[in-house]
């Protein structure tokens, strides 16, 4: 087998097999198809690669287009980028705009009019403590995406591209192409190599999502980088990541993250997403906080605010915990009102958690919060009448 990657394309304690990529003219699999795409791809629809600068994406674009000419597919192609703002490496643009000039195709770089991924997230923090003043949930809610709650891929990448793909192509058929691989999850294990994408579907102009390099190996990923003799991104190459997405990612690995940090360019995001960590309380990952990745770059007075968010946080589950399981929220709405002595000890908790994060909150009291819960219930019941628990 032939090695056509450096040893300085490889992301940090790799596993022994990653030194090994693949030719990509010899030893690659070919794409994996659907009789749906392969209707589509006939009827020369238009082909549209996602592409975030990082490897699967790349290798993805480059296999589709081999694949396009093997086939002599005619109709429209184009890659298509989501730029999330601050939070992007800054080589990411430059990695699709180097893409897109070897393959020959347009690039379209679009992005969300209402701010990008930090903002929404700060955004999204401003929303949750209103609606938390405003007795419209019971918890209060972080600002960041989950791993369950995706609202980053979601918003600022599906729904803005397949936006823009319908406004350039409004009657076409379309296949968004993304670079998904089974090997990388075991959620992404189980992934349809096609699906139906009702988000660019119109009346007479169906959009179809495809996943042509699923099968494919991390090695035939860098070999097919490395045989179009296109330059990687220098989070592979300079910070040694394992993967590109967001410079600070939900998804990503505590040495990815420490890895990331260690960018100059990307160290004021690092610092605005600790902020955002002191003031709302909620660590940016699961059991793990922005702020411990490269405590020194924290100043005196953000270490000090972290250290309170740390402790506002810890007393804020406990107390959050002791709320009823009954009173909790479904769907956004409660399903049950609270008796006297649970609705005030649901105001013990909402005054003492916005003592611990600092904001002002309504329905402090007994009386109005019983009230408050009936007034949700009533909208829950205009959509299902049967479902009240009235204690």
């Amino acid at each position: 087998m032939q090695t056509l990657l450096p040893l300085n394309f490889v992301p940090r304690t790799p596993p022994a097999s990653f030194w090994q990529p693949v030719s990509a003219k010899t030893d690659l699999p070919p794409v994996t198809t659907t009789p749906e795409v392969a209707a589509a791809l006939s009827r020369d629809c238009v082909v549209a690669v996602g592409v975030s600068g990082g490897k699967d994406s790349v290798a993805c674009a480059l296999a589709t287009a081999r694949y396009l000419d093997e086939i002599g597919h005619t109709g429209p192609r184009v890659l298509i980028h989501s730029d999330l703002g601050r939070v992007e490496w800054r080589d990411s643009l430059p990695s699709c705009e180097r893409l897109a000039h070897a393959l020959g195709w347009e690039l379209l770089v679009v992005t969300r009019q209402a701010g990008d991924m930090l903002a929404r997230w700060e955004g999204r923090w401003q929303n949750n403590v209103k609606r938390y003043a405003d007795l419209a949930c019971v918890k209060l809610i972080l600002p960041w995406s989950t791993p369950s709650m995706r609202f980053c891929t979601s918003e600022l990448k599906v729904a803005i591209i397949s936006s823009a793909l319908r406004k350039r192509w409004p009657t076409q058929e379309i296949v968004n192409v993304s670079g998904i691989r089974r090997q990388e999850s075991a959620a992404r294990s189980k992934m349809p190599v096609s699906v139906r994408m009702p988000k660019l579907c119109r009346k007479g102009a169906e959009g179809l999502s495809w996943h042509p390099i699923i099968e494919w190996k991390v090695q035939e990923v860098f070999g097919a980088i490395a045989d179009a003799g296109l330059q990687l991104h220098e989070a592979y190459t300079r910070y040694g990541m394992s993967r590109v997405s967001c410079a600070f990612c939900i998804m990503s690995s505590a040495a990815d993250l420490e890895a990331s940090v260690s960018c100059i360019d990307n160290q004021p995001v690092y610092l605005q997403m600790v902020e955002l960590e002191a003031a709302s309380t909620f660590g940016f990952q699961s059991g793990r906080w922005l702020a411990d990745v490269a405590p020194h770059l924290l100043s005196t007075d953000l270490q000090a605010k972290v250290e309170r968010a740390k402790l506002a946080a810890a007393e804020r589950e406990a107390l959050e915990a002791r709320l009823p399981a009954h009173l909790l929220y479904t769907g956004g709405l409660p399903t049950a009102v609270p008796t006297f002595d649970e609705a005030t000890l649901v105001g013990q908790i909402r005054r003492r958690v916005a003592e611990l994060v600092g904001i002002e909150v309504r329905y402090l009291h007994a009386a109005e919060i019983r009230d408050r819960y009936a007034e949700l219930l009533d909208r829950r019941e205009e959509h299902a009448p049967n479902s009240l628990v009235i204690v």
